[in-house]
């Protein structure tokens, strides 16, 4: 069975792209991601976004002339394996871009090689600053910590009106360890405070010590700027141990498995996200229908991040008129109110994406819109 022929799931290297009556050879744009794994639910949800967007590019005629096709490779959630899937998508299969819908932590691992082998790199939900420091090369979709912490610190003041929290963090996570100091730092500002601060790692399942803890500090709310997982699993113990002030975190939470595993324990929680499924915004709305018609689920952010992502680098790529690295680098980097699924994307003197946040919250077993905040 060819390539071509096979049903439209994972493949992990694989080229992906439709049966169109292209005779030109294709532009291969290089996916790394978390597709199996403790995160899956991240890297399953951005490449659906990226299949939808390849083939919504190659109908109307590709880019150049050219179908574009994507390379997909799986980081099966595991830290060092986003480098080494990294190296053979730029020396074997000659990809043009790489598109990284990883953690922070998995996408450092592949930014340096970026850099160095002048193969513009876009990141779809790697929040942290670092990621595009001092890297040319280096570009997102999403939004940053320091404007995620802020927004979160701003909430908890000005929505739920709670100025003393504990906060637990994930050391095993750039993102979580970034978040959180913004967080905390944004908060004294605003007037508020930290009750307590505790500590965790990635794969941890008992948190009970850490929450009996925060108990005792008495906070009048409690952040938890790590992944969705764990997250789920300290709002049940949370709860368990009478902990019933407002849980919430950042867009680490975002994927059907919050819900899932923690079920009835995390109604009534919050996170920010990059966008909401219930927006009336016509992009919105005609993506959010032709997901669930292809998928027969309705999309979180992770998958318009990477079709955003994918359509940036089509368009950044016309307007180039190649694809050698140091031109398309200068297109992405002028990429200025690209009209998206997220929103207007700007990308700023940093390489990072100037756009909105939004507040969910969980409730009746599914995540609604709260508010929107601008940069």
């Amino acid at each position: 069975m060819s390539l071509l022929s096979l049903p439209r799931r994972l493949l992990s290297g694989a080229v992906l792209f439709p049966l169109l009556a292209f005779a030109a050879e294709p532009i291969r744009i290089g996916e790394i991601g978390p597709l199996t794994g403790k995160e899956a639910a991240f890297g399953q949800q951005a490449h659906r976004g990226i299949l939808m967007a390849i083939d919504e590019i190659n109908a109307k005629g590709g880019v150049l002339g050219r179908p574009l096709a994507v390379v997909a490779e799986d980081n099966q959630s595991k830290p060092g394996d986003s480098a080494t899937v990294a190296k053979k998508l730029v020396s074997r299969e000659k990809v043009v871009a790489l598109v990284c819908t990883g953690t922070s932590s998995n996408t450092l691992e592949v930014a340096p090689l970026a850099q160095n082998s002048k193969i513009p790199l876009v990141a779809t939900t790697a929040t942290a600053p670092e990621v595009t420091a001092g890297r040319s090369y280096v570009f997102r979709s999403c939004f940053i910590d320091p404007f995620q912490g802020n927004v979160l610190a701003k909430f908890s003041i000005d929505s739920l009106k709670k100025k003393r929290v504990a906060i637990l963090t994930s050391v095993s996570s750039s993102y979580s360890v970034g978040l959180s100091k913004v967080f905390r730092d944004r908060l004294a500002a605003l007037g508020g405070e930290i009750a307590v601060e505790q500590k965790y790692s990635e794969g941890d399942k008992d948190f009970r010590a850490q929450l009996t803890a925060i108990r005792a500090a008495k906070p009048d709310a409690i952040a938890v700027t790590g992944f969705y997982t764990e997250a789920a699993l300290i709002c049940k113990q949370a709860r368990d141990l009478g902990l019933n002030v407002p849980i919430f975190g950042g867009d680490g939470w975002e994927a059907p498995e919050l819900i899932e595993i923690g079920g009835k324990a995390v109604e009534g929680t919050y996170y920010a996200s990059h966008y909401s499924s219930a927006s009336t915004a016509p992009e919105v709305q005609e993506f959010v229908k032709k997901y669930r018609e292809r998928f027969s689920e309705t999309p979180d952010s992770m998958a318009p991040l990477a079709y955003d992502a994918v359509k940036i680098i089509a368009e950044a790529i016309a307007r180039a008129g190649t694809t050698e690295g140091p031109k398309l680098r200068d297109a992405l980097a002028a990429t200025k109110d690209f009209p998206g699924v997220t929103g207007k994307t700007t990308i700023d003197k940093d390489r990072n994406a100037s756009k909105p946040a939004v507040m969910l919250i969980v409730k009746d077993g599914r995540p609604q819109f709260i508010e929107t905040i601008e940069p």
